[in-house]
């Protein structure tokens, strides 16, 4: 049975005739995604320090990666802090670091780590596998780098929530291919891990839910464009069956009433059953994109505090504080 307000939510969206994300261009779809967070996003917490981050792209005319670096509230300057990588949601086509600006200093705030938030590109201006390149340099980038704005790079985790869960998921999956270190910890945020999945979920919500399933191909068509991109691992990371099982913990937050929730449940599944440490929070009668929107939902407010907890769990030491 739907939350209270997630009923109001989708009674409002759909009694208004706002059009779906697939009934709109790329432009208005993103101003839309905007209008929402500016609507129904808590407001935005201080935080010690924000700082803008230039990353190079290899290889001529590739331009510079930006990211953005949150350090929490209270923490002093030459305090080196354990970081969290954060690959923002939007269908791998909308989205920003913009719009998820406020979860990320929330979640800086309350597991006391670095955020790391990247503007990785964009479909259908930069198709598969652009995002994936992007977050694969970030880590990358971090692993090497992250003591020149505070972080400590050995005590890293990779998250993000939907399309943004997704490439945390492939990025972690790069670094066991490459031989790279591994992130510690996945916070993995309703995740969409097989492109041409077959679940129940994907058809018990597929109208009505705020997801639907138009929406969704909508969003895999400008993301893949090319026959045969949905069977790469890259892009539907539950095919990379030989690595999985190689996977660092996991932390899922996931919704109930999401089309994507059963791919969730499997692949959380598929990780118990090899050994792997899962923890999985799932929260009844919510929709695909509650995290972002704490002002109506106080569950994203518990979920973060549950991604908090296994962050600092699995990066913080005890004893006395790091230092640059």
């Amino acid at each position: 049975m739907l939350d209270a307000n997630a009923r109001a939510l989708l009674d409002m969206v759909y009694r208004v005739g706002a059009p779906k994300f697939h009934q709109l261009d790329e432009d208005q779809a993103r101003r839309s995604m905007v209008k929402l967070q500016n609507a129904f996003q808590p407001d935005a917490p201080a935080v010690a320090s924000v700082l803008e981050v230039p990353i190079h792209r290899p290889g001529r005319g590739q331009g510079t990666l930006l990211a953005r670096a949150y350090r929490p509230i209270g923490s002093a300057p030459s305090q080196a802090l354990p970081v969290l990588l954060f690959l923002h949601g939007g269908g791998w086509c909308i989205g920003s670091v913009d719009t998820h600006d406020v979860m990320c200093r929330e979640l800086c705030n309350v597991a006391g780590v670095l955020v790391f938030s990247v503007d990785y590109r964009l479909a259908p201006e930069d198709p598969f596998p652009a995002g994936v390149e992007d977050a694969a340099l970030a880590l990358r980038w971090l692993q090497g780098n992250a003591h020149e704005i505070g972080g400590i790079g050995e005590q890293l985790a990779i998250g993000g929530d939907s399309a943004g869960g997704n490439l945390a998921l492939v990025t972690t999956l790069t670094a066991i291919e490459q031989g790279w270190p591994v992130p510690r910890l996945q916070c993995l945020i309703y995740p969409c891990v097989d492109i041409y999945a077959r679940t129940a979920s994907r058809d018990r919500y597929a109208q009505g839910y705020f997801l639907d399933a138009e929406s969704l191909t909508w969003f895999f068509e400008r993301y893949l464009p090319q026959p045969g991109d949905a069977l790469d691992w890259r892009a539907s990371p539950a095919l990379a069956w030989d690595l999985l099982e190689r996977l660092p913990p996991l932390c899922l937050v996931a919704a109930e009433c999401d089309p994507l929730v059963d791919e969730g449940r499997q692949l959380a599944e598929h990780l118990r059953v090899a050994g792997i440490e899962v923890e999985r929070h799932e929260y009844p009668g919510l929709v695909h994109g509650f995290i972002t929107l704490g002002k109506l939902f106080p569950q994203a407010t518990l979920a973060i505090s549950a991604m908090a907890a296994a962050i600092g769990r699995h990066l913080h030491f005890p004893g006395p504080a790091d230092t640059i």
